[in-house]
């Protein structure tokens, strides 16, 4: 799967920029509620532990993910969950494990059937669509990650992988929240890194969004605010979706405000 190689090379740019890291810069906070370098990478460790188990099958990630969930239940944050199973792993020993655990990850999926169906937390997913997952977090969260250290990724045209996983939530960010689902879906055309276009639904002169994938992969992940992007928004469904938009699982999440993620060393943004 080629999705495997994209969450391979997702990965391993996270890692160039830790790579020689200090070990006392792994505990800096991020912009992304508090969370440490070290809570980020002990987050991707766990959840690419946890795919890599339910390609084993459905009693291997049963077996593995009940302790998460049952400190989920008892009203533990997904933060607080990983730190049993890190059982103190941290700083440059955790970068070790994280890294090798990504490696073992893509190889996995890199062998497995697409379309394979696999159990986790909320819906089963495909082998494709799990590893897809993966990459998006990994971007997503490593973006906190490159913001915190001043770094600029250098992003490739992988990022359609997590553009289209922002097109295919458009209905769940809205149900997600108990919302009506605007319909059509807005025209979707965005520019990748190698300067190729994309589009997915129905053309429409009035209701769209236009504009850098990159940028489109920041609002749906909830790394950066609509309007810190230059998206070029036009219609009521496609306003009230950029406003809400959340591709990956879990309760509705608000996206962060105007000026308050952003690149270190640059001008910072107003907020508000």
């Amino acid at each position: 799967m080629q999705q495997a190689e994209n969450f391979r090379a997702e990965s391993r740019a996270l890692a160039a920029i830790l790579e020689h890291l200090p070990e006392a810069e792994f505990h800096r906070e991020t912009q992304f509620k508090g969370w440490t370098i070290d809570h980020v990478l002990g987050h991707l460790h766990l959840f690419n532990a946890a795919a890599e188990a339910s390609l084993r099958g459905e009693d291997a990630f049963a077996a593995f993910i009940a302790p998460v969930l049952r400190d989920m239940q008892a009203g533990r944050s997904i933060l607080e969950c990983q730190f049993p199973w890190l059982d103190g792993l941290s700083g440059r020993a955790l970068f070790a494990a994280w890294r090798e655990g990504a490696e073992r990850c893509a190889d996995a999926f890199a062998a497995a059937e697409p379309k394979a169906r696999l159990k986790w937390i909320g819906p089963d997913m495909s082998a494709l669509s799990s590893v897809t997952a993966r990459q998006m977090e990994t971007w997503a969260h490593g973006q906190e990650v490159f913001d915190l250290l001043g770094h600029e990724r250098q992003e490739q045209d992988r990022i359609r992988n997590i553009a289209h996983l922002g097109v295919a939530t458009y209905g769940w960010s809205f149900r997600n929240r108990g919302l009506d689902v605007p319909e059509p879906a807005p025209f979707v055309q965005l520019t990748g890194p190698s300067g190729a276009v994309w589009e997915w639904n129905a053309p429409q002169d009035e209701d769209y969004v236009k504009g850098s994938a990159v940028e489109f992969a920041q609002v749906v992940t909830q790394v950066r605010s609509i309007s810190d992007t230059g998206l070029e928004v036009s219609g009521t469904a496609a306003e009230c979706w950029m406003q809400i938009a959340q591709c990956f699982a879990g309760p509705a999440e608000n996206p962060p405000l105007k000026g308050t993620r952003y690149r270190a060393g640059q001008a910072t943004p107003q907020a508000g």
